[in-house]
């Protein structure tokens, strides 16, 4: 099938989960339209995440009545005052932190920030040995190096919320509301963020034979009878704003000590430099999915730019075409070097995971190490 784009903004038919109405017009678009002719009944969901509230600090059996997972970013930030300031909770910051080795001064740098601003953190720091072979598993077997790390980044939290008996974790955005991608419930409710598109399944088939499930303990969520019996909720904070959106959390981030990055986008793939500021493979990773998709993180700001009226479709489709996908050299060469392999096998194991249907290679082409990286 032909690659297909909204009719409105430039969201893509090969997006996970994505689904068009008979216009054209991609779930993003459609609820912003709401929002713009005032269909959303914000006064009610406030008043559901006010009942939410109320649920977890009566059920608490902890100091805290609610966890945020951050990472020190935009989004994260911006939950954590929003809990405490906003909704009058007292939450337990949780954050699975990267190795040493991988993690960014920039990084530890806004986590430091975050917490700062006057919060309780749990930081859980996992095995890098581990960590770095489940990686190398997820690169060379699905093209996607953060397979495993995000299994690690989404059931820490759970895991903390039953040992410390807290009932409800709140996370970011539904992606069905932000980028399109329906994998759970239109509402408020994450319940099923563990059936989600990269982390389904949970770890297992990424486990090396010498690998138990001991060993991994992090990277699996809880059973679900621990998880019920914990009467747990699970709640998109991001679905309770209407002012929720990545550029306007990172300017509130910013305004509260946020560090962005300097980098270009002909460098890192990345309008406005402030998303996944923790760690630098998020880029090459980005790299990999416009392989396999056809689009990287160029395109979901610029479909939020537009929906913001901040630029026009024909706009944004020049900025798609001229940065989408982009990776310097130098982020290919660190990453290689931190997972031990060869240049070589990078190439090999991107051309495999390269999408036939929407790239075609020119058999004159040499592919030098710039112009692979481009």
């Amino acid at each position: 099938m032909p690659v297909q784009f909204c009719t409105l903004c430039v969201n893509p038919s090969t997006r996970p989960n994505i689904v068009f109405n008979k216009d054209g017009v991609c779930p993003v678009c459609v609820f912003e339209e709401s929002k713009k002719h005032e269909t959303v009944d914000w006064d009610a969901r406030r008043a559901e995440l006010r009942a939410i509230c109320e649920r977890a600090k009566r059920k608490t059996r902890s100091t805290y009545d609610c966890i945020v997972t951050v990472s020190g970013g935009k989004d994260s930030l911006r939950q954590a005052v929003f809990a405490r300031d906003e909704l009058g909770m007292n939450p337990l910051l949780v954050s699975c932190v990267y190795p040493p080795e991988q993690v960014t001064d920039l990084g530890a740098a806004n986590l430091s920030n975050l917490v700062e601003l006057g919060f309780d953190t749990v930081s859980l720091g996992l095995n890098p040995q581990l960590w770095k072979r489940l990686m190398r598993e997820g690169f060379f077997r699905f093209g996607n190096w953060c397979k495993s790390t995000e299994m690690a980044l989404y059931a820490i939290p759970v895991h903390v919320a039953i040992a410390y008996q807290i009932p409800l974790l709140f996370y970011g955005e539904n992606p069905a509301f932000t980028i399109g991608e329906k994998h759970g419930r239109l509402d408020g409710d994450a319940s099923r963020l563990k059936q989600g598109n990269t982390i389904a399944g949970g770890p297992a088939a990424l486990l090396p034979s010498d690998v138990t499930p001991q060993d991994s303990y992090f990277y699996f969520y809880p059973p679900d009878h621990e998880m019920d019996a914990a009467r747990l909720e699970m709640t998109y904070l991001g679905y309770y704003m209407p002012e929720w959106s990545g550029r306007n959390n990172a300017i509130f981030a910013m305004e509260r000590g946020l560090k962005p990055r300097h980098e270009t986008p002909e460098q890192t793939g990345d309008l406005w430099g402030f998303s996944c500021l923790d760690e630098d493979f998020s880029i090459v990773n980005q790299f990999l999915k416009f392989l396999k998709l056809g689009f990287g993180r160029v395109t979901d700001q610029v479909c939020e730019a537009i929906n913001a009226g901040l630029m026009t479709r024909e706009e944004g489709l020049k900025l798609v075409e001229q940065f989408d996908g982009k990776c310097d050299a130098t982020f290919i060469r660190r990453f290689c070097a931190y997972l031990e392999i060869s240049e070589d096998d990078f190439w090999k194991t991107s051309e495999q995971f390269r999408n036939p249907q929407i790239w075609k290679t020119d058999a004159k082409t040499t592919w030098s190490e710039g112009e692979r990286a481009q």
